[in-house]
């Protein structure tokens, strides 16, 4: 796929979160990155793609950006939703926040080592170079800095009906580059020195179209990370970038007192 073709996938990832289905994910994404980043402190903190959701909500640092590859106009205001007989009512999705700025994802315009935070919320999957777009986040992170990222899960009810699309059957998730399963996601991570501390799988339901039959199936959102954790159709890694032969220092206080005792010289001492 080349450019252009990445750019009509994320119009199309656009408008398919404004599906029941989309509204599903975003749901569980913000709450799930909500507890993530509450607890990550530094200065500066970056969100990159999706501005559907802010993922830097619940963070507490100074600096918070939300980037993307396009400006967005001012939405206009929602028109109430409308039902024909027999449609499901889909509620419209809220207007896309304001981007601060604009980027190409594979070369971002920060200097190395100046950000503690950067969440990638569906970009890698709609990329056309994803390993390019992870060397760029390790370059910008900080030692000990953080990286969030959200991907569709391959191997769920949601991956195997994405798949089944090649075969004649109808497509549920938007047009992607390629689906990355979390194992694969953090061999990438690994190599670029950033070790995967935390993953959580979520939207255990099936490919369901309508808010009628998502409802169905919510007990499965109970069930799934009991009985079969690995399989939610979404999944969100946090890593930490490690560099070799750096240490923390600690505290100042931590240094011995100044009142430790003196040694005195031994040609000092006075001869009896």
């Amino acid at each position: 796929m080349d450019k252009a073709g990445s750019e009509q996938s994320i119009i199309a990832l656009e408008g398919w979160l404004q599906t029941p289905a989309g509204v599903y994910l975003r749901a569980w994404e913000q709450t799930c990155l909500d507890n993530l980043t509450a607890d990550i402190f530094g200065f500066n903190a970056v969100q990159i793609g999706m501005p559907q959701i802010d993922a830097l909500a619940a963070n507490r640092m100074p600096y918070k950006w939300l980037a993307d590859r396009k400006v967005r106009p001012p939405a206009a205001p929602a028109a109430p939703p409308v039902s024909t007989q027999g449609a499901p009512v889909v509620e419209p999705a809220p207007p896309p926040r304001p981007v601060a700025l604009t980027l190409d994802y594979t070369e971002l315009p920060f200097a190395s080592q100046s950000m503690d935070l950067v969440v990638l919320p569906h970009v890698l999957e709609f990329s056309t170079d994803p390993h390019q777009v992870l060397r760029e986040v390790e370059r910008v992170l900080i030692p000990e800095g953080q990286v969030i990222i959200c991907g569709f899960n391959p191997a769920s009810l949601w991956g195997a009906r994405h798949v089944m699309r090649r075969v004649g059957g109808t497509s549920f998730l938007p047009r992607t580059e390629e689906l990355i399963t979390m194992p694969r996601m953090k061999d990438w991570l690994k190599l670029l020195n950033m070790s995967a501390s935390q993953s959580h799988f979520g939207c255990y339901a099936p490919a369901c179209r309508t808010e009628k039959w998502l409802n169905r199936y919510a007990f499965m959102d109970n069930a799934g990370p009991r009985w079969w954790p690995f399989f939610g159709g979404v999944y969100i890694v946090q890593a930490i970038k490690r560099v070799k032969g750096m240490h923390l220092i600690g505290p100042a206080w931590t240094k011995k007192s100044a009142t430790a005792q003196v040694v005195v010289p031994a040609t000092n001492k006075r001869r009896e």
